[in-house]
């Protein structure tokens, strides 16, 4: 049995990554193999992620880049099927919800490969968003659709997924926290970034935030109201330094603020892990935060991630400043949400995966 797992944006690593050492662990004689679409493009990011999840160097690199995400998409699909034809995998396995998702799951679909989909089902509802379309595709056309959580379930029900294909395994990307833990308790970066003191840890990537001018007037009254009595750590994703740039706004001199490039994967859950709280605007980081029960105040409308809000400690505080700083006071007057861990994640999703694949393959050889 040959396999390929498919990464193309970092979220994907941590969510690929337990799915291959599950395979290796317990199924040895399984050919796997991983590519890696090259979408976020940046070497020294993927090599920093590659090692710090104790992954080998992907065995394809198609090394498609940005542009539109036509063309982006077009590019993945053209370079992928060059491997399909070549390799003849049994399963191609994507996850997540970026233009490789989509990309190899068309290519693998058309060649009546087997795909699977790890964290199927999660729903925003906002079809202005790029991953949403890419979720809902993949999730049609996929054969295995491997849910995170029950709000997955419901959709893919809503949405006339056979019961059959649809698979409650829990979340991948938590299983690689918990594995991890251990080796970011030991990362140094809080010393490199001279912390010493309570910090509040901010990410901003998504465009419908980065790319508006009035997102930045937000943004600076926030840093401005709380500087006083936090340090705020800020690794820059590279289009929100470009709008910064674009905008004419300089934040470099705001004296509790500290600015860095983006982070591997074992400092960046360190920094998580040891925060106050999380600003975000990410999918992944409403997750994080929950499993590690730090509160985390979500600057969008609406989230595929529900789960984070019902159970977890996210808040969904919507694009008004004015809702994220209620919210940050409540945090800071001690009534955060407690928050629990949802159902399944236990650090065994991968290897739920990996048995339900060896499974079907042999229910569908015998």
């Amino acid at each position: 049995m040959k396999i390929i797992l498919v990464v193309g944006a970092r979220p994907n690593f941590m969510k690929v990554a337990t799915v291959y050492k599950a395979f290796k662990k317990n199924y040895p004689l399984v050919n796997v193999k991983i590519c890696h679409t090259g979408q976020h493009y940046d070497a020294k990011m993927s090599h920093i992620f590659f090692n710090d999840l104790e992954m080998p160097q992907p065995d394809f690199y198609l090394g498609v880049g940005s542009g539109s995400h036509a063309v982006q998409t077009a590019n993945i699909m053209i370079e992928f099927e060059k491997v399909c034809l070549e390799e003849k995998p049994d399963v191609v396995l994507v996850s997540g919800d970026v233009n490789s998702t989509i990309a190899c799951g068309l290519v693998a679909a058309k060649l009546q490969i087997k795909l699977g989909h790890i964290e199927s089902g999660l729903r925003s509802f906002d079809r202005k968003m790029p991953e949403e379309i890419n979720r809902i595709l993949t999730d049609c056309i996929s054969d295995y659709l491997f849910v995170t959580e029950k709000s997955g379930l419901e959709n893919l029900k809503n949405e006339g997924i056979p019961q059959e294909k649809i698979f409650f395994t829990g979340n991948c990307m938590i299983d690689s926290l918990i594995d991890f833990l251990p080796k970011a308790q030991n990362s140094e970066i809080k010393q490199k970034l001279g912390i010493n003191e309570k910090y509040i840890l901010l990410t901003f990537h998504r465009p419908s935030n980065v790319d508006n001018r009035e997102f930045y007037n937000g943004f600076q009254k926030l840093i401005q109201r709380y500087s006083n009595n936090f340090k705020f750590v800020f690794p820059i994703h590279p289009r929100t330094r470009k709008n910064l740039e674009t905008f004419g706004i300089n934040i470099s001199n705001y004296p509790n603020l500290i600015l860095t490039e983006p982070l591997g994967y074992i400092d960046f859950l360190r920094l998580i892990k040891d925060s106050f709280c999380v600003i975000t605007d990410s999918g992944g980081i409403q997750e994080e935060t929950t499993y590690l029960g730090i509160p985390c105040v979500t600057i969008r409308e609406n989230t595929e991630r529900p789960i984070t809000v019902e159970v977890g400690t996210n808040y969904l505080a919507g694009t008004d400043f004015n809702n994220v700083f209620n919210i940050v006071d409540d945090i800071i007057n001690n009534n955060a949400k407690k928050g629990k861990i949802p159902f399944l994640w236990d650090g065994k999703a991968g290897e739920r995966v990996a048995k339900i694949i060896i499974e079907k393959f042999n229910n569908h050889n015998n």
